[in-house]
Parts: C-alpha cells; structure tokens; sequence
C-alpha cells in the first residue's frame, strides 16, 4: 500500500457498524494495491457516504444509483465469505 494515505482510509474504514468495518477493511486489504486510480477514488467517495446508506448497499442489498458506486458494492459484496 502506498505510504500514509491506506491509513487515513483504513480510519476511515471504522464505522458505526462492526460488520461495515470488516467489510470495508477486507476490501481495502484484499484489492486496494491492484485497483486503479478511479477504483481507489470510488471508494475513497463511498467512504463519504452515511453509515445508514453503506448498510443498505453491503447489507441490505440495495443497489447505489452512480455505475461506480454498484460496481465497487459488487465487489466488496463478492468478497464478503
């Protein structure tokens, strides 16, 4: 992972919800060194986004309308188990 940066986002990975921490930190663990640079930028957006939508999206099984929104859910979804 590039220096400093992967830290700020892995703070930004804890959440309210302990399952939305696994989930986002798996991510960031398993797939944030081969993402390209607009992967790495969605989900630095996801991160912006309210506990309560990130659960209906991972969780929930609701779809996010932005296209890179509902292919970064997918992904983190698949790599759920």
């Amino acid at each position: 992972m590039e220096q400093g940066l992967p830290g700020k986002i892995r703070w930004r990975c804890r959440r309210g919800m302990k399952e939305l921490d696994v989930l986002l930190a798996r991510w960031l663990d398993r797939c944030w060194d081969a993402a390209d640079a607009d992967q790495r930028l969605a989900f630095q957006q996801l991160l912006e986004e309210a506990d309560p939508q990130l659960a209906d999206w991972l969780i929930g099984g609701l779809r996010p309308d932005e296209p890179r929104f509902a292919r970064l859910i997918d992904d983190i979804v698949r790599i759920r188990h």
